[in-house]
């Protein structure tokens, strides 16, 4: 673990890793009786928190591309970058974008033709293969000591694959960021074990987003920072954890936002109640929206916390789905925003298909203190008039193919069961 790792122990929020690849021009060549430049493609890595793991591991031996979306994984005309050795890569180690070069990670680089593509492809190593027995794995927060594998089922092996169009024009640069939402990829089993479903998109490249620090007293507490509209998480990152003197202690960048949208940020800790600083600007494609600095970090106000716990049924049955269930709420006179997101866990005991279990904990039950953005800072985010909202939540139960159902309403302590169905 990196001096980092303590810091990501039991967070219970969304996680992805983002796989930037860079496409600039250089050299030159010919293609349908012209001169044409062609293109070089090169790729990094970097991610978000993690959901209740120390460690997602996975191993990395190839970067794809075809100009084909139906192109099989033996079809002539890829383009590769072959990571030789394959490479395993924590990524945990990479969530904190104030860390230098904004934890990016190169794979490497490769040229590329100029034309139409549509077909990328990320391709892992199988457990097992070459020596790695544990080429993709998660550590959990509660045994940190212990190695888990990650099954990569066939598919995910040819490379996983991704359907997005994008041109390379002679002599031009492309720039493509593809979000991997580790979390939403895992498939927790009741028996112990896990399994690879990638969740992947495109988002945008260009650096921007909203920066600002949170008191470094909450940083033993799992503190999360989130970038939502209309309740649903775009970016959540952990603020840097270094220890002092580093003057970044305790500041948060949610990166690389699309243009032009105001967002809600949300600041969770275990043990305190909620913060939302309701309707952040980011105007344009590098513009960097400031809430706070170092001299007045947000904090937030102590909390008891209770639990929403229950069941979810996919009907029809199924286990190779992932289930999610999120804990939102609405504050008085402000935005509808997710305190808390999880993946259900698959229930082995029983042989019964298509079964989940779930269990919000450490949900505030103090009422959440809010704020509207404002350029003059600093912005102070307060409980009042939110006392009617305090341990009060919708509870969200969704999975791909279903209907997503809701449960208003639903007070700490209490059990909400769902039943989804398409």
């Amino acid at each position: 673990m990196n001096k980092l790792a303590g810091h990501f122990k039991q967070l219970t929020w969304l996680m992805g890793f983002l796989l930037t690849v860079f496409v600039a021009g250089c050299g030159s060549g010919s293609e349908g009786g012209g001169s044409t430049q062609p293109a070089v493609l090169g790729v990094a890595l970097t991610d978000a928190p993690a959901c209740g793991f120390d460690a997602v591991n996975v191993t990395v031996s190839k970067v794809r591309v075809h100009q084909s979306d139906s192109a099989s994984e033996n079809a002539a005309g890829w383009t590769d970058i072959t990571l030789n050795p394959a490479r395993k890569i924590n990524l945990l180690n990479l969530n904190d974008p104030t860390q230098p070069n904004f934890a990016l990670e190169s794979l490497g680089e490769t040229p590329l033709a100029a034309g139409h593509y549509t077909q990328l492809r990320l391709v892992l190593v199988q457990n097992g293969n070459n020596n790695l027995p544990f080429a993709n794995s998660v550590v959990l927060s509660a045994q940190p000591n212990i190695e888990i594998a990650l099954d990569t089922p066939s598919a995910v092996q040819s490379g996983i694959k991704l359907i997005h169009q994008f041109n390379v024009g002679s002599g031009q640069r492309v720039d493509l960021l593809l979000d991997f939402d580790a979390c939403k990829s895992i498939v927790t089993h009741k028996n112990g074990t896990y399994k690879l479903k990638p969740v992947i998109k495109v988002i945008p490249y260009e650096l921007n987003g909203i920066e600002g620090f949170v008191d470094t007293a909450l940083l033993n507490s799992h503190v999360v920072v989130s970038a939502q509209v209309n309740g649903e998480i775009v970016r959540a990152t952990v603020p840097n954890a270094n220890p002092t003197p580093d003057p970044n202690r305790g500041k948060f960048f949610l990166a690389r936002l699309t243009a032009g949208v105001n967002y809600d940020v949300v600041i969770t800790a275990d043990g305190h109640a909620t913060a939302v600083i309701a309707g952040v600007p980011v105007p344009s494609s590098t513009s960097t929206t400031i809430v706070s600095t170092n001299s007045t970090p947000f904090g937030l106000e102590p909390s008891a916390t209770g639990i929403i716990n229950g069941t979810v049924t996919l009907n029809p049955a199924t286990d190779d789905e992932a289930v999610f269930v999120t804990a939102k709420q609405t504050l008085v006179s402000g935005p509808t925003v997710t305190v808390k997101s999880l993946a259900a866990t698959l229930l082995t005991t029983t042989t019964l298909i298509g079964d989940f279990e779930y269990a919000l904990t450490l949900l505030p039950t103090a009422a959440p203190s809010l704020a509207p953005y404002s350029a003059t800072l600093p912005i102070t985010p307060t409980a009042v008039g939110q006392s009617t909202v305090a341990g009060i939540y919708t509870v969200q139960a969704s999975a791909t193919g279903y209907v997503t159902q809701s449960a208003p309403n639903i007070s700490t302590g209490a059990t909400q069961n769902f039943n989804l169905i398409p």
